[in-house]
């Protein structure tokens, strides 16, 4: 039997019909037979694909992209992931749109949506707005679609808002299923989602609130930390509270790094900007004080400089269980030594952990696709199952 055999007809025990014509905004408004569909499925068609099978589901249709902030990896993943399902991306450029003369999200969704299956959106930098845009933009696509304005309903798939980072940090779950062998190996085994210094400002909480309220779900102990005011939203706590009760582990919360780093199987050192400051900063992004925003910079720059003992040392790395912690990163790092003179991790570090590092960022264009399969096709194992019988290959040899 193929693997993806297996893992289709592993498919087919699980409660997912609620998928079908869904859209993906945060991990925690999916079950947990939801959650080990996309890991299904994206394992299932890297199998495919590493068998040289055609994975193409749509004949055509398009993939619209909408980055809001900088991106490579989850850019090409996007990319990457409506071609091996065979819809061509779209890239909108807001800059070079009519966006850029007045007009509305609402319009503008339902005028790139013609002949689009799946919205892929990446909103992260201002609090209380990222998901609002996201929300906003496929409401206006669900109009458009019942209306008869649009002859589908796309779906709506987060690259990243200012609360969660889905496709990030379930690459980075199944990344952590298979460098421990199966999700029946993680229960009890410990997590330190740490705050580390960068020599820049800014950068989203999406990934540590993500990764909290992800990874408690697996039977994992969880501890986040963090220096005294660099907290995350407080509704994301009560999310990896209540997960960590529901799966019978720990989650808490340390201003201590060596703390968090002790007796770790995992470490995720990972810069981000306090919530009160994203929140002050989202404030003077809606009164266009730039001057504001530029003083308020400053001040966090000189903020992080505090806390530059902060970082993913060979000393910090020593603490962890036999030393030999998985590095974790949703990249790019701030590399001590390499990319700045003081940052996140030392290069020695980042250096002898890169090639698990590249492939923990090779399974997001996989669950990007998983998470479009599962929501456009009906009927998702006897797809896999044709897709695995037929003799149509991605490229002949």
């Amino acid at each position: 039997m193929s693997k993806a055999l297996e893992l289709a007809r592993h498919l087919e025990t699980l409660h997912i019909n609620n998928m079908y014509k869904d859209d993906f905004f945060w991990t925690w408004d999916k079950t947990d037979d939801e959650i080990d569909a996309i890991f299904t499925v994206a394992d299932a068609l890297r199998d495919l694909r590493e068998h040289n099978k055609s994975t193409r589901i749509f004949d055509s249709g398009l993939g619209i992209s909408i980055f809001r902030d900088n991106s490579t990896r989850t850019r090409f993943s996007f990319a990457s992931a409506c071609n091996l399902l065979g819809l061509e991306e779209q890239v909108l450029d807001e800059k070079v749109s009519q966006i850029a003369h007045g007009e509305t999200v609402r319009e503008t969704a339902n005028m790139v949506s013609f002949m689009a299956d799946v919205i892929g959106i990446r909103d992260d930098m201002f609090i209380g707005e990222g998901h609002k845009y996201q929300k906003t933009f496929i409401d206006a696509c669900e109009y458009g679609y019942r209306h008869g304005i649009l002859e589908q309903r796309p779906t709506l798939v987060n690259l990243q808002c200012d609360v969660d980072h889905p496709t990030q940090c379930m690459a980075d779950m199944l990344h952590v299923i298979h460098e421990f062998g199966g999700v029946e190996n993680l229960k009890g085994k410990k997590v330190a989602m740490t705050w580390a210094y960068s020599p820049s400002y800014g950068k989203p909480l999406s990934v540590p609130q993500g990764v909290i309220g992800l990874f408690t779900r697996f039977g994992m102990n969880v501890t986040l930390a963090h220096p005294e005011g660099y907290e995350v939203m407080p509704e994301v706590i009560e999310i990896a509270k209540k997960n960590a009760a529901a799966s019978g582990c720990e989650f808490k919360v340390t201003n201590s790094m060596d703390e968090a780093f002790k007796d770790a199987d995992i470490v995720y050192p990972k810069s981000w900007a306090p919530f009160a400051a994203m929140e002050e900063r989202t404030k003077l992004y809606q009164k266009g004080d730039r001057e504001g925003i530029a003083v308020l910079e400053k001040k966090l720059l000189a903020q992080n400089a505090e806390h530059k003992d902060w970082t993913c040392s060979e000393e910090k790395m020593k603490l962890t269980k036999d030393g030999k912690a998985l590095y974790l990163h949703c990249l790019p790092a701030d590399i001590t030594g390499l990319s700045c003179k003081e940052g996140e991790v030392d290069n020695s570090v980042f250096d002898r952990y890169l090639d698990p590092l590249y492939k923990q960022a090779s399974y997001k264009p996989y669950v990007i696709a998983a998470m479009i399969f599962m929501a456009k096709v009906k009927d998702p194992v006897k797809t896999l199952m044709d897709l695995d019988a037929s003799d149509k290959h991605r490229k002949i040899y």
